[in-house]
């Protein structure tokens, strides 16, 4: 199977605008050794990121993908996976590139994406192992979670190009109780079940981290880390898998 579009593509010809590079991640790809690239831009503007560094966009001298690529070739033996995050990854035109340039290592490839591109993640999916799509609420709740009026759309787009694939993924979401009520989690975890997600992990944002500085601070009322592990147990069934991570 080759890769439609790429061939002719160096690496001296990718742009993509690096914000870190993570080495070595257990955790990001699972069941594998993963180096993780978080690249530079996202066109969300959700309070509760922990990556609102990441956020502006920036344009990618030349060479610096290169640079990236001959990291990952002088550590081909410790790692077994390479995963696209951000920032959001699928932002950047040429990330498709890249993707096949890690393919040629013969290291397998994810993504972290929130879907605000589905057209692109189309194109990216054949070329995919394990994907991780970040479902930000229901509906219309996540124009206000992520700031973008319209956004829903797209992001339930994509979505659904996971459930009618073959890529394996997972959902996950990240709960600030400004954006939710315990009740909302609830029933966007069970819209997720019922659609068929059977892959799901709640997390919870951290508030030293946010981006908007309201949501740094505590919210009167939230569920207690208890509450949060009971409704847990009470979704666990409807999914192959759920985890709950601090």
């Amino acid at each position: 199977m080759s890769e439609p579009g790429l061939h002719g593509s160096g690496a001296h010809d990718i742009r993509l605008p690096l914000a870190e590079l993570a080495t070595l991640d257990t955790e990001a790809f699972p069941g594998r050794r993963a180096a993780v690239i978080h690249l530079q831009g996202c066109p969300l503007q959700c309070g509760y990121c922990e990556n609102g560094r990441m956020i502006a966009p920036r344009r990618a001298p030349p060479g610096e993908w290169a640079a990236v690529e001959d990291y990952l070739s002088a550590r081909h033996a410790t790692l077994e996976a390479v995963v696209f995050s951000g920032g959001e990854p699928t932002l950047h035109a040429d990330l498709h590139a890249a993707i096949a340039r890690v393919r040629e290592l013969g290291l397998a490839v994810g993504l972290h994406t929130a879907g605000p591109y589905p057209e692109r993640l189309a194109e990216l999916l054949p070329w995919l192992d394990w994907v991780a799509l970040d479902v930000k609420g229901r509906g219309r709740d996540v124009d206000r979670i992520c700031g973008r009026r319209g956004i829903w759309q797209p992001l339930a787009r994509s979505l659904s190009l996971l459930l009618e694939g073959a890529t394996p993924f997972e959902c996950r979401t990240t709960v600030h109780w400004r954006d939710f009520t315990l009740e909302d989690l609830e029933r966007l975890a069970m819209t997720l079940a019922d659609c068929g997600v059977r892959r799901y992990a709640i997390q919870l944002a951290r508030l030293e981290r946010c981006r908007d500085p309201d949501y740094c601070l505590p919210v009167v009322g939230a569920p207690s880390w208890e509450t949060l592990e009971a409704l847990t147990r009470r979704l666990r069934p409807h999914f192959e898998r759920l985890d709950l991570r601090p």
